[in-house]
């Protein structure tokens, strides 16, 4: 029987990728759902490829050309952000892909949750925001979560099989577009300079976040709540080859590492099939072709971030949310040449030191804090 999904995001980088791996396994997945932020005629195009039930474009604006351009199908158009979240709690659904960007993934995590739905989750920030409720609520529906992100699934590989207690997580770091700049050339950084990552291919934010070290802050609060391991027991280190997606280190002393090279397929595969694997015939790594593979320690003071989301991680409660709703301001600002690189992290700097904080937020206080966030961001960089 076909697993039958909703694939939240499906114009973006993890969405496309995704439906890769449904082409390539058509006898074993069928897509129900398919949502996009703005992106109608890319969205368009998917749905008539995979013959989807129903799509979801959130910015409303875009309602009316998404009907137009699938006006001779049965295909069923919806609008705005409540209806994406709707759509992860559907009946018809088996699996939720959430391969949502920043803050807007977590309301539907929590709507598929609610409904017992095996989530492939790739929005990172449903946990950063939201971790302590997400997973408190995962358990009590028994909501299974499979994650994406490269380094978690490593993680998850590591892990299976093993009951040894674990003596820490070692979450690997390209280091990023800008890695081989000094600190003090940082500070004139255009977006197109920070948009060029030397492995991953990306969407513009990830690719930002990526850059000044907050999509890996955010990797470690992501590592916190997935797998349950204090932030002291998780460790960074800067990797350039991007070839160990992360590790797992036991207390005899012997470290576990998941290989592969910087490809999204696999971790979305790997989460869409299992407990089994794929055969992907065209995926053979080369170790002749990587023959270097190189490790040193994260520059703390040249990402300063980093830091930052150890620290909202071991406050817990609103912290996470408001340095997410920061930085998603910042980086947006940034993108439209309308701040400064280092002003991204000196606007989450502002907002943590300036936004209320509660220990442990409903889903409600979460949305505040959100709001909150935003407004401090925007009133620091004047927008």
């Amino acid at each position: 029987m076909k697993q039958r999904i909703a694939l939240l995001g499906s114009t973006g980088s993890i969405g496309v990728q995704t439906l890769d791996i449904v082409r390539e396994n058509a006898e074993r997945f069928e897509i129900i759902t398919l949502t996009a932020h703005s992106n109608w005629e890319r969205l368009a195009t998917q749905a008539r490829e995979f013959d989807a039930d129903s799509v979801v474009i959130a910015d409303e604006r875009y309602y009316t050309p998404l009907c137009e351009a699938l006006a001779d199908t049965d295909i069923k158009v919806y609008a705005g952000e409540e209806a994406v979240a709707q759509c992860a709690a559907a009946g018809n659904i088996d699996v939720v892909v959430n391969a949502l960007v920043g803050y807007a993934g977590m309301a539907p995590t929590l709507r598929a949750i609610e409904q017992g739905k095996k989530i492939a989750l790739a929005n990172k920030e449903s946990l950063v925001v939201g971790g302590e409720l997400v997973m408190r609520e995962a358990l009590k529906h028994h909501a299974p979560i499979i994650p994406i992100d490269s380094e978690h699934s490593a993680i998850f590989q590591c892990l299976m099989g093993e009951t040894a207690p674990i003596r820490r997580l070692i979450v690997t770091c390209s280091g990023g577009s800008l890695r081989d700049l000094p600190r003090e050339a940082l500070t004139d950084i255009t977006p197109e300079q920070a948009l060029r990552h030397p492995q991953w291919t990306m969407g513009a934010k990830i690719t930002i976040d990526s850059s000044t070290l907050v999509n890996k802050g955010f990797e470690v609060i992501e590592a916190h709540w997935l797998f349950g391991i204090e932030p002291e027991r998780i460790s960074v280190i800067q990797h350039p080859q991007s070839i160990v997606h992360s590790m797992v280190e036991f207390e005899d002393g012997v470290i576990k590492a998941q290989l592969g090279s910087p490809d999204m397929h696999a971790p979305i595969s790997f989460a869409l099939l299992f407990p089994e694997r794929a055969v992907r015939s065209s995926e053979h790594f080369s170790f002749t072709d990587n023959p270097t593979l190189t490790f040193c320690e994260v520059d703390r003071v040249k990402y300063p971030a980093l830091d930052i989301a150890y620290d909202c991680l071991r406050r817990g409660g609103t912290a996470g949310c408001t340095m997410n709703g920061a930085n998603e301001v910042a980086v947006a600002a940034f993108l439209a040449h309308k701040c400064g690189y280092l002003d991204i992290v000196r606007t989450i700097e502002h907002a943590l030191d300036k936004a209320s904080f509660i220990l442990h937020p409903t889903e409600h206080d979460l949305a505040a804090a959100n709001d909150e966030s935003r407004e401090l961001a925007r009133a620091f960089l004047k927008l």
